[in-house]
């Protein structure tokens, strides 16, 4: 049989062989315990002898090799380290809103009312309420039923809308339950149009999740 195809037979067995580990570990931990015999005489080899060695040799470092990755490729496969973690947002509180114009509003002056309603307890809570510039438009107040300490309120006259903002201070939690923000303003005499008019909410629950709420007033005006 010729190198080339003792070669090829080998590396076919090779790669159908399926090694009992343990049985090796075995066998060469008793073969490295077990005494040289004595007397026996050591003889050169032969050079064909010798190339055959070589050929043995290359082939069962072929063999280790295989078995070797093999070993590495179940290893790896086993021992990697997780990726990284996706981390998924928090759901936002559940919450509605409701836009109206107080029905205690007149022909010079309204009061527009923003009901906030939550299922959860809150750790931030921006409101923002836009009352659009129609002829006469100026703030002349504003309030809200949680505590006055707990907001820090701006009034900001733009040039399309007058824009009223509560912020909650931080490490102010609201409870769950209805809660009112109110913008006063005066306008020209008649009914003003309030379509026009918006708001913008956003509500950090306590867990950090976020939900972000808005709307209009609808065509009701005084």
């Amino acid at each position: 049989m010729d190198e080339t195809r003792l070669r090829r037979e080998l590396r076919e067995a090779a790669r159908a062989h399926r090694p009992d580990h343990a049985r090796i570990l075995a066998r060469v931990e008793r073969g490295m315990a077990a005494p040289a015999p004595a007397g026996r005489r050591t003889r050169s080899p032969r050079p064909s002898a010798g190339r055959r060695r070589v050929v043995v040799l290359a082939v069962t470092a072929a063999v280790a090799g295989v078995v070797g990755i093999g070993g590495l490729a179940v290893t790896t496969r086993d021992d990697r380290p997780a990726g990284p973690a996706t981390t998924l947002p928090a759901p936002g509180p559940t919450a509605r809103a409701t836009g109206t114009v107080d029905p205690g509003s007149n022909r010079w002056w309204a009061q527009s009312d923003l009901a906030v309603t939550t299922g959860s307890p809150l750790a931030g809570l921006t409101v923002e309420l836009r009352i659009a510039r129609t002829p006469g438009v100026a703030s002349t107040g504003h309030w809200r039923t949680r505590p006055a300490e707990d907001f820090t309120v701006t009034v900001t006259a733009e040039p399309r809308a007058l824009v009223y903002r509560w912020t909650l201070k931080p490490g102010r939690p609201v409870p769950p339950g209805s809660h009112t923000f109110a913008g006063q303003y005066n306008h020209a005499e008649g009914v003003r149009d309030a379509s026009a008019d918006t708001y913008d909410i956003v509500l950090t629950g306590t867990d950090g999740g976020r939900t972000t709420l808005r709307g209009g007033f609808g065509p009701r005006g005084n």
